[in-house]
């Protein structure tokens, strides 16, 4: 009597490590893109934040009898304390290079916030009529962030 050993052919190990490659070749891209996704999102929220605690900011000054405008995210008139911290459980991740992305600069004798895309480009904000908009508000990358 022969023993028959059961395995697989050379054939079907091939088909299967050919089909483990399409499988693949499909879904790393979407992973990159969902990424890009989620560092927009978290722009997008982050935004969201920004504009909630300027606007606390403004009634809190204004509940105290204090008029002056906030011209800038690091401190405002009336209060030592800074909204992105009253605002944000953790600070925003500043870029460390040149060629970062998803991170944000602070320029704050311009009183200016530049976030960098993921993606290609960045979009600038400021503050004006305690109001954190950006500088162009046409630029695709700011409708993206902003809408």
């Amino acid at each position: 009597m022969y023993k028959t050993q059961k395995a697989f052919t050379m054939i079907e190990l091939i088909f299967v490590i050919v089909i483990i490659g399409i499988l693949s070749a499909v879904a790393i891209p979407k992973l990159a893109a969902s990424r890009s996704d989620a560092e927009i999102a978290k722009a997008k929220s982050i935004v969201a934040s920004i504009r909630m605690g300027i606007s606390t900011a403004r009634q809190k000054q204004i509940l105290s009898g204090n008029f002056t405008p906030i011209t800038t995210l690091t401190a405002y008139t009336g209060e030592d304390v800074e909204i992105f911290e009253t605002v944000l459980e953790y600070s925003l991740r500043s870029c460390a290079s040149a060629t970062a992305v998803s991170c944000w600069i602070t320029n704050s004798t311009r009183k200016e916030y530049t976030y960098r895309m993921p993606m290609e480009g960045s979009v600038d904000f400021n503050i004006t009529n305690n109001k954190f908009n950006c500088k162009d508000k046409t630029d695709s990358n700011c409708r993206l962030i902003t809408d």
